[in-house]
């Protein structure tokens, strides 16, 4: 079985994002499971804080789930055309210290996919994405780009993915990463 932690960088219980990553759950082919991590509770990443009491309890809680698993699924917001602060401060927290955030990242199958409320997508979130993911050695993914663009028209009031557009390409893509990712465990066994 593969298994793949998806995160989203959002922290609103209604995000667009939350709703993607749920969808990408329920569309996981058969052989692969998608846990869903969360990034609520980490605090802002402050190296005095760390010094003196070591990772906090939702830090350490994420970064365990994810070492455990097989690949990375980051479902990334665009804010300003950039990253959300609070989801990079949560990668900024795993890499903490260097040795975990070795274990945590170096060499993990990682895909990035994201929805917003704008007519961009979230192309420029997913390529501002690219030099943390590179500079903390992950293996990134970039068999299929999923830009999910009008999120409002996209999912129902309830969160159900309701665009049989959207619906094919999130089952591709995420059917596309879980062969990656099991390539990947191959080729490590």
């Amino acid at each position: 079985m593969v298994t793949i932690v998806g995160i989203a960088g959002s922290l609103r219980r209604g995000s667009f994002n939350r709703m993607l990553l749920r969808a990408a759950q329920a569309r996981a082919p058969e052989g692969c499971a998608v846990e869903i991590g969360e990034i609520r509770g980490i605090p802002l990443y402050d190296g005095d804080e760390e010094a003196e009491h070591g990772l906090p309890e939702a830090v350490r809680v994420l970064r365990d789930r994810i070492v455990a698993a097989d690949g990375l699924l980051l479902v990334t917001p665009e804010y300003n055309a950039g990253v959300p602060g609070v989801f990079k401060n949560a990668l900024d927290w795993l890499s903490r210290p260097v040795a975990d955030g070795e274990r945590v990242f170096r060499d993990r199958p990682v895909a990035l996919m994201g929805a917003t409320p704008g007519m961009g997508g979230t192309r420029a979130s997913q390529s501002a994405w690219l030099p943390t993911l590179r500079n903390v050695g992950t293996r990134p993914w970039f068999g299929a780009q999923l830009y999910v663009a009008s999120a409002g028209k996209v999912f129902d009031a309830e969160g159900a993915l309701v665009d049989a557009t959207v619906d094919r390409l999130l089952t591709n893509f995420i059917k596309g990463f879980a062969e990656f990712v099991a390539e990947q465990r191959r080729g490590r066994a």
